[in-house]
C-alpha cells in the first residue's frame, strides 16, 4: 500500500524563483526538525547528503541530453536502482515498488542498500572521479535521521520540486544562495558550528582583493564548508570573457579548486557546497592538515605541490601537539601559526593569499614562533596590506576575538605594509558587516592611498619592535576628557543617586 504524501507528476510543481526556492528549502528543514533532526547541526547534514543525489540526477540528466544532441556517448555514474530518479523522485520505478510493498521496506532500502552501496564508490579502484565524489560526499552517513518513512517521502517530495540544473546557471546560482543560508544556520551562536562559519561578506572582501583568476589553481587548507572556494568559484565565472575557451570552463569545473578538512561532519558539507556551485571536481582532502594524518584521500591524487592562490581562515586558539609542530620551522602549540607556515611553504612564487588571523599573531612578539613565522613572511613574500577588523565581526558565528584580514604575496620581501582599519565600525547580530564597508578599502588598495582610514608602516618600525605587526590607526582623532577631577566626582556623584533612586523603586515595586 502507497504511503507517504501523494506523489507528485514527474516534471509538475517545479520550483524557480529565488522566493520559492527559499521557501522550500525552509519548509524541508521544517520537516526535518520534527523528524528527529531538531538542530541545524543535524539538519542540514542530513539535507546536505539527500540534495547533493537530487542535484546529480538533474546535472547527469542535463550532461546525457547534450551528448545524445551531438552523437556521444554518456557514461552515468549510477545505474538503476541507485539514481534519483529511480528511488526518490514520486514517479520513480523503485520508490513504486516500494510503497507497494510493506511498511519498512522503503528504510529497508535506502539504509541498508543504498546509502552502503553509494559509500563503498569512494573505495572502488575502478570508480571514476565522479563515482568517488559521490562516496565522500556520503562518507559521515550510516543511515538517515528521519524518523518516518511518511517524513522522510515528505522530503524526498519536496526536495524533487527543486530542479537545480534543469533550467540554467542562474537558476543554480539562486540554489547556492539557498544552500549557504543553511550553512549560516550551522554558524550562528550557540549550535556550536562557529568554527566552520566565515560571514559571507568577509569571504567576498577577501576574494575581491585577492582576485582569482581562470587558470590558477585555488587552495584552501581548512576549507570548513568550502566557503572561500566556493566563492571563488562564483567571482571568477563572473568575471569571465566572452573569449573564454571551453577547454577553460573545463579546467575552472575540474582542475581548479584544492583543500583540506579534517571534521568528519564538515567534510562531506563542502564537497556538495561546491557541486552546487558548479564545480564537478573538488579536490578536497580529508584529515588533519597540520600532522599529515590522512582520513581519505582519493579526491586529492593529482593535486599540485603549490598554489597560485590561497584563500583561509585558520582556527582562532587551537592547538597541536608533537606531531604537527614536527612539521614546521617554528614549532608551537598555536594552531594560527602552523597554518600560516603552512600557507608561505605552499604558495607558488607570485602566488597570492588572502587570509584571517586573530589579532595575536600580529601583536604577540614574547613567543619564539610568533616572531619567527612573521620574520619568515616579511622575508619570503610582501605584504601588500592588513585590513583591521571591527571586534563583532564574527559575532554571528559566536566568536568575540579581534581578527584581521592579511593579504601578500610570495617572493620579494616587504619593505613596507599598507594598513586599512574598520576596527571603529558598530557591528552586531542585527547589523553585520557588508561589502559596502569594503569598498573604500578595494578602491585604494590598488595604490595603497593613504586616508583617515589607511597608513603605511616600514619594515625598519616593524624590527624596532620586534615584529609587532598591530595595526594602530595614527589618524585616528582620540576623545581627551577635558574635564577636571572636581567635575568628575560631580558626576560620579549625580550616576550614585540615580542608581539609588531606582534601586528603591524597584524594592517599592517588589514590595
Amino acid at each position: 500500500m502507497a504511503r507517504g504524501p501523494k506523489a507528485n507528476g514527474g516534471n509538475g510543481g517545479r520550483v524557480n524563483g529565488p522566493q520559492s526556492l527559499n521557501a522550500t528549502v525552509w519548509s524541508i528543514c521544517d520537516v526535518l526538525r520534527r523528524s528527529n533532526c531538531a538542530g541545524a547541526l543535524q539538519y542540514v547534514p542530513e539535507l546536505t547528503w539527500i540534495l547533493f543525489l537530487r542535484v546529480l540526477d538533474s546535472m547527469e540528466a542535463r550532461e546525457e541530453d547534450e551528448a545524445a544532441a551531438v552523437g556521444d556517448r554518456f557514461m552515468p555514474s549510477l545505474s538503476s536502482p541507485y539514481r534519483w530518479r529511480d528511488w526518490a523522485a514520486p514517479d520513480g520505478p523503485k520508490r513504486k515498488e516500494l510503497a507497494a510493498g510493506k511498511l519498512g521496506d522503503f528504510f529497508g532500502f535506502v539504509n541498508g542498500d543504498l546509502i552502503p552501496h553509494l559509500k563503498q564508490l569512494a573505495r572502488d579502484p575502478n570508480a571514476r572521479p565522479r563515482q568517488k565524489v559521490i562516496g565522500e560526499a556520503l562518507s559521515g552517513l550510516e543511515h538517515t535521521r528521519v524518523d518516518t518513512e511518511r517524513n522522510f517521502l515528505d522530503v524526498l517530495d519536496r526536495v524533487h520540486k527543486i530542479d537545480p540544473a534543469g533550467a540554467d546557471e542562474q537558476h543554480m546560482f539562486i540554489l547556492s544562495q539557498a544552500y549557504e543560508g543553511l550553512l549560516l544556520r550551522m554558524g550562528e551562536k550557540g549550535n556550536d558550528g562557529g568554527q566552520f562559519f566565515t560571514p559571507r561578506e568577509i569571504i567576498r572582501a577577501i576574494v575581491a582583493a585577492v582576485d582569482p583568476k581562470a587558470g590558477e589553481t585555488i587552495y584552501d587548507p581548512c576549507c570548513g564548508t568550502g566557503g572561500f572556494l566556493a566563492e571563488a568559484m562564483k567571482y571568477i565565472r563572473v568575471h569571465l570573457d566572452a573569449k573564454t575557451t571551453t577547454d577553460a570552463i573545463e579546467r575552472l569545473k575540474t582542475r581548479t579548486f584544492y583543500g583540506r578538512e579534517k571534521e568528519n561532519l564538515v567534510y562531506p558539507i563542502a564537497l556538495t557546497n561546491l557541486v552546487i556551485h558548479g564545480v564537478d571536481r573538488p579536490h578536497i582532502w580529508h584529515g588533519n592538515t597540520l600532522t599529515g594524518q590522512e582520513v581519505y584521500g582519493g579526491l586529492y591524487q593529482g593535486a599540485p605541490d603549490l598554489f597560485d592562490v590561497i584563500l583561509t581562515n585558520p582556527p582562532f586558539g587551537g592547538k597541536e601537539g608533537k606531531e604537527a609542530q614536527a612539521q614546521f620551522a617554528f614549532k608551537t602549540r598555536a594552531t594560527q601559526i602552523l597554518f600560516l607556515q603552512h600557507v608561505i611553504d605552499r604558495l607558488k612564487p607570485g602566488g597570492r593569499c588572502g587570509m584571517v588571523v586573530d589579532e595575536g599573531v600580529l601583536f604577540r612578539n614574547n613567543e619564539g614562533a610568533f616572531v619567527g613565522a612573521k620574520r619568515k613572511l616579511l622575508d619570503s613574500c610582501e605584504v601588500s596590506a592588513i585590513l583591521s577588523l571591527p571586534a563583532g565581526a564574527f559575532v554571528n558565528a559566536g566568536a568575540g576575538v579581534k581578527t584581521n584580514l592579511l593579504f601578500f604575496t610570495k617572493g620579494n620581501a616587504t619593505e613596507s605594509i599598507w594598513y586599512y582599519d574598520l576596527s571603529d565600525v558598530k557591528v552586531g547580530k542585527r547589523n553585520p558587516l557588508t561589502l559596502a564597508n569594503f569598498e573604500e578599502f578595494l578602491r585604494l588598495l590598488p595604490e595603497k592611498a593613504n586616508s583617515e582610514r589607511s597608513w603605511t608602516v616600514s619594515r625598519s618600525e616593524f624590527e624596532a619592535k620586534n615584529y609587532d605587526l598591530k595595526a594602530v590607526n595614527p589618524n585616528r582623532k582620540r576623545e581627551v576628557d577635558t574635564r577636571t577631577p572636581a567635575e568628575i566626582l560631580v558626576e560620579i556623584e549625580r550616576l550614585g543617586k540615580e542608581a539609588d533612586a531606582a534601586i528603591a523603586e524597584l524594592k517599592r515595586l517588589i514590595v
